[in-house]
């Protein structure tokens, strides 16, 4: 699994506010459309790279380096089937 050009924004401004942001900040500072924050977000979310709380967002791996690693130890995991 990779950062696409939303996710990265999204990282991105998450790192230079250096604080939570609800959806709608992050919107208004990425410029990005909403739906594909939320997604982003999402995305980011289950893969333990940010948390949320009282619908704030906030990075929890801080260093972009080490959520690209952790993104890649991820997609080399196995599936497991249901």
């Amino acid at each position: 699994m990779k950062l696409n050009k939303t996710d990265e924004k999204v990282v991105a401004t998450l790192q230079a506010e250096g604080k939570e942001l609800t959806l709608q900040e992050i919107v208004d500072k990425s410029g990005e459309p909403s739906k594909k924050v939320f997604r982003s977000l999402r995305k980011l979310f289950e893969n333990e790279i940010i948390s949320t709380q009282a619908r704030k967002y906030k990075l929890i791996i801080t260093d972009t380096k080490a959520i690209k690693a952790k993104l890649a130890t991820k997609s080399e995991e196995p599936k497991s089937s249901s």
